[in-house]
């Protein structure tokens, strides 16, 4: 037994915590993923994840309904609240290299039944992120195909519904289902089935095809700022908090929901969402102790200075109430007579957000993978590693018919909503795995230390948690349907086949 991590009281079969070298040796067990991925490989893999929609898509709805020319501080929040999970999450990242991110780090800490919730929670997080990011590629890739003479049928073209803030509710589209979406998603899962090597050489050239792009609307469109745009800084206010549905600070659209730069950095925290998907991908770095925490904060710190320097260019080229909800990059540089620069803008879009694409539906299944390791979902599907690839090949087929549905069916604002919940809940629960490991666990070796514990892992817990209060209430709904459904699949299959259960019920 490692000296850091000694044999724990006898407790409650839902809490027990499995020690670290079980993980270690499970992944040795012949289902181990090639170690391909090194610092520069993992720092790709996280502003290829990071960089994308969030900029590409969702600026242009969360600065013209909910934060005007504020958001650029909304971006601020949202990006100092991921500084502290980020610390967290390298800290977990170091010590447990191993496929499964914060559902390890969970299990190792908190016991089964939080492994659970956490793993479920991810999922959600990463599938639904998928659908989201795919809905925006289709945006964009709309755009150049029309430009160049081959628009897509309105049949096909968008979901078949629409939120409407105003109203409140969905809306026909009358488009059947979106077919550019799915067809991305089916395209991505092919080349994910191929290999870890192929799929971050092809991030990696998206990562520079888009840096190059957003570097190039900074340098640009910075010429083309009017300040005047910038005023009123912040037409929705300060705030736009809710607790559980009930506006405590700020104020709300017609359709309810809160409005602010607080709701903002609610709603664009989606923007951020991929740091944490480094630390899927520890069992394929070739030196996980080391390259992985680089990677989680170097990812986080060039994508978090990109995102404030393009909003403000943004808001300053337009009027933020009169930026596109699919393509504000692209319009933005149409409207200030720069139409030759469209194209470029938009096809680099959709480089980008493809790069976002290939993240997201590359880490899911390794979060699949892990459960059924353990038990907690069959393995003969979901741990299944391809014999000559070493992918997860068959949860990434699952993963990617479950996403095209969702792409297909259902409408980017509704997405990116429970996505956001998702993620701040995973958040916290490795805020305090970081507290509670520091407790329970003093001498483990820990290559990469969490700076200033316990002020870091508390402020992130509070930030996420303000954040989660200022999101619309119907997402606390969605994510409780969400959760209730997964304690009922660990209910009836879950426990009943925990190899960490089956182990010492066998002493």
């Amino acid at each position: 037994m490692d000296p850091g991590f000694p044999p724990l009281r006898r407790t409650s079969p839902l809490f027990t915590r499995k020690p670290l070298e079980a993980f270690l040796a499970q992944a040795e067990e012949g289902h181990r993923l090639r170690r391909v991925l090194g610092p520069f490989q993992l720092t790709a893999l996280g502003i290829g994840a990071v960089i994308g929609a969030g900029i590409f898509v969702a600026t242009g709805a969360a600065a013209r309904s909910v934060a005007g020319p504020a958001l650029m501080l909304s971006y601020a929040v949202a990006g100092l609240t991921c500084v502290f999970a980020a610390l967290c999450y390298a800290e977990f990242a170091a010590m447990v290299p191993v496929a499964g991110s914060a559902y390890a780090y969970a299990y190792a800490t908190l016991g089964e039944l939080f492994a659970w919730i956490i793993g479920w929670d991810l999922i959600l997080e990463y599938g639904v992120a998928s659908a989201a990011v795919a809905t925006g590629w289709s945006a964009y890739a709309q755009d150049v195909l029309a430009q160049v003479g081959l628009p897509v049928p309105l049949l096909l073209g968008e979901s078949p519904w629409r939120y409407d803030p105003a109203l409140g509710q969905l809306v026909a589209t009358g488009s059947l289902f979106n077919l550019p979406a799915v067809l991305a998603v089916a395209a991505v899962t092919a080349v994910l089935v191929r290999g870890i090597r192929e799929s971050s050489f092809l991030n990696a050239a998206m990562v520079a095809i888009k840096l190059a792009a957003i570097l190039f609307v900074i340098g640009v469109g910075a010429f083309f700022v009017v300040r005047t745009n910038w005023e009123p800084f912040a037409p929705f206010g300060w705030t736009g908090i809710r607790f559980f549905g009930h506006t405590v600070a700020g104020q709300v659209d017609a359709g309810g929901q809160p409005v602010g730069m607080l709701a903002g950095a609610a709603i664009i925290f989606f923007a951020y969402i991929g740091f944490d998907a480094v630390s899927t991908h520890a069992e394929e770095a070739r030196n996980p102790q080391r390259d992985v925490p680089l990677g989680i904060v170097v990812s986080l710190a060039v994508c978090s200075v990109l995102y404030i320097a393009m909003v403000a260019v943004l808001t300053g080229m337009v009027r933020f109430d009169q930026l596109d909800v699919s393509a504000p990059v692209s319009l933005a540089f149409r409207m200030r007579g720069l139409g030759w620069a469209e194209g470029i803008i938009a096809a680099a879009g959709v480089a980008g957000i493809s790069s976002v694409l290939l993240v997201m539906m590359l880490s899911g299944p390794r979060v699949f993978m892990a459960m059924a390791r353990d038990g907690l979902l069959p393995r003969e599907v979901f741990g299944a590693v391809h014999p000559r690839f070493r992918t997860p090949w068959r949860s990434t087929l699952v993963t990617g018919a479950c996403v095209a549905v969702m792409a297909g069916l259902l409408p980017i604002d509704y997405l990116l909503h429970l996505t956001n919940i998702g993620t701040l809940l995973a958040f916290v629960i490795v805020c305090c795995a970081v507290l509670v490991m520091r407790r329970t666990h003093p001498a483990a070796h820990r290559p990469f230390r969490c700076p200033l514990v316990p002020l870091v892992p508390v402020l992130g817990i509070l930030s996420c948690l303000l954040l989660m209060f200022s999101l619309p209430g119907s997402n606390w709904v969605r994510l409780g349907v969400w959760l209730v459904l997964g304690l009922a699949v660990y209910a009836f299959y879950g426990r009943h086949h925990s190899l960490l259960r089956q182990n010492a019920a066998s002493r």
